[in-house]
């Protein structure tokens, strides 16, 4: 799994991007409220898919479903972990408000 390269840039590409170009960045001067939250939804949902996974019978699923299902898993994971990245920078650099 990469590792997002945190840096003093305003936007961030996501890892789970796979074209050459960024189209989907993190904005790093968010309020880090913003970010968590974006974070714990993005996991929540990986966590309730797979929670579903789990309970159900594959006798008659499509092996063609797994990729399916692994990508967005993997999509909604990374994601989650690159916002969690820059939340937790900025909550470790956070000053209290004078």
């Amino acid at each position: 799994m990469p590792i997002l390269k945190l840096s003093s840039a305003r936007y961030l590409p996501l890892n789970s991007g796979v074209t050459d170009s960024a189209p989907l960045v993190i904005d790093t001067q968010a309020n880090p409220k913003d970010l968590f939250e974006a974070a714990v939804q993005r996991i929540r949902a990986a966590a309730d898919l797979l929670e579903t996974l789990h309970c159900l019978c594959f006798k008659h699923a499509d092996v063609q479903d797994i990729p399916h299902i692994t990508h967005a898993l993997y999509l909604l994971t990374q994601d989650g972990s690159d916002l969690l990245q820059v939340a937790q920078q900025k909550m470790l650099n956070w000053q209290a408000p004078v």
